[in-house]
């Protein structure tokens, strides 16, 4: 049977829309890449995206691994044949032509590496560093320095040195000292954590190891079994405090933490001390500062409740607060004076509530000065303590 005219029409019809679908996406794609920008707003991106990739590369300061993913994004950078970068000791990473010369590299910095000053070598100078055509390099070579220190230099290799290449030399080692400055800054973030984490341990040893034995030892000849049960309490206390992996831990451990000490503690006060306990399950995963709650329970024991006459009570609340997990810890014992605590906060007072201190300090340095402890207290008030930490924290674990 023959095509009918209304078939061939409809056919056509969808042909057309084909077409005109086809051309609308091709259209878009055009625009899209033009939306990208002008020729110098893609270099500027291109320019922005090399640096940010080199600056992962560097994030640990400089090494033969880091420095060698970094060095072939700054040769794309500067454009130039061959790029190396050094430490103070020897070559890190050579990217491009020229390898002849990098047994000799050490020699030509050295000028570099102990006056901290850049220095320009005509093509020939280098010592045999030929481009791909086959022609003598020139290099220039640019001091990195963090501090008052100088830490390695870049060393890039082109066949002429003109001012531009030695300014752009000489940006690039800037941008690399920053990089080294910002990885040594961190790693001096983590040994004071690391530093204060040994401080808080060594504030837990004598006071509460002391206290605890003693109350183990009033119950061997009157209840051995409960002996028992503390000694296995204490022993697993004292394997979680001073374990040695690891500035992170789970709000579900450190909870744990804190009811072997309250079960310790009650061993010596008996029903002096009273605890409730109120947690979300969702935030029983979050990681928090190793050693940053059981401080906050043993300020509340020790300088709460001990000095007050009779029983006291303390509340523990970890609630889900969308994006944040916050805990409180509050006692009814005796207070404190606000100013005298702002005082402590701040460093300008030693001797009671140190613990206080450090976790306040710790919590201010892994998550910003708006992460704080926030402290409500009055002489004979009672102490509210709340922590509020984030749920989600890529690069803490546990």
């Amino acid at each position: 049977m023959p095509d009918s005219p209304l078939l061939t029409a409809a056919a056509v019809a969808v042909i057309a829309m084909a077409i005109a679908v086809v051309v609308g996406v091709g259209l878009k794609v055009l625009r899209s890449f033009r939306d990208l920008g002008t020729d110098a707003e893609r270099a500027t991106y291109h320019t922005l995206h090399a640096a940010s990739q080199a600056g992962q590369h560097l994030r640990r300061g400089l090494n033969p691994a880091g420095a060698a993913k970094a060095s072939r994004q700054l040769r794309t950078l500067l454009g130039c044949d061959a790029l190396a970068i050094m430490d103070t000791s020897g070559v890190l990473a050579w990217d491009g032509a020229g390898e002849d010369l990098k047994p000799r590299m050490m020699d030509l910095a050295a000028g570099v590496l102990a006056s901290g000053r850049t220095a320009v070598l005509p093509a020939g100078d280098a010592g045999g560093a030929t481009e791909a055509t086959g022609g003598p390099l020139a290099a220039v070579i640019a001091p990195v320095r963090a501090g008052t220190r100088v830490v390695g230099a870049v060393a890039a290799f082109a066949p002429s040195a003109g001012a531009g290449l030695v300014r752009a030399t000489s940006e690039v080692a800037d941008w690399v000292a920053v990089q080294v400055e910002l990885a040594e800054l961190d790693a001096s973030r983590t040994q004071l954590m690391e530093a204060e984490v040994r401080a808080l341990r060594a504030q837990i040893s004598p006071h509460f190891i002391y206290n605890s034995l003693n109350a183990i030892a009033s119950f061997i000849n009157t209840d051995p079994a409960r002996a028992r049960e503390l000694v296995v309490e204490f022993a697993d206390f004292t394997r979680y405090s001073f374990r040695r992996h690891g500035d992170f831990t789970t709000l579900a451990e450190e909870l744990r933490c804190i009811d072997r000490y309250l079960l310790l503690e009650r061993a010596r006060f008996g029903e002096r001390v009273q605890v409730s306990l109120r947690v979300a399950p969702e935030v029983l995963s979050t990681v928090i500062p190793f050693l940053s709650l059981q401080p906050l329970v043993e300020n509340a024991v020790r300088h709460g409740l001990e000095a007050k006459e009779g029983p006291g009570h303390i509340s523990i609340t970890a609630n889900d607060a969308g994006a944040f997990a916050e805990v409180t810890i509050e006692d009814d014992g005796v207070g404190m004076d606000p100013g005298q605590l702002q005082s402590m906060l701040a460093g300008h007072t030693d001797g009671e509530h140190v613990g206080l201190r450090n976790v306040d300090a710790r919590l201010r340095q892994v998550y910003g000065n708006d992460h704080g402890l926030v402290i409500e207290t009055a002489p004979g008030e009672g102490t509210l303590i709340t922590m509020r930490v984030p749920k989600s924290q890529p690069g803490h674990d546990a």
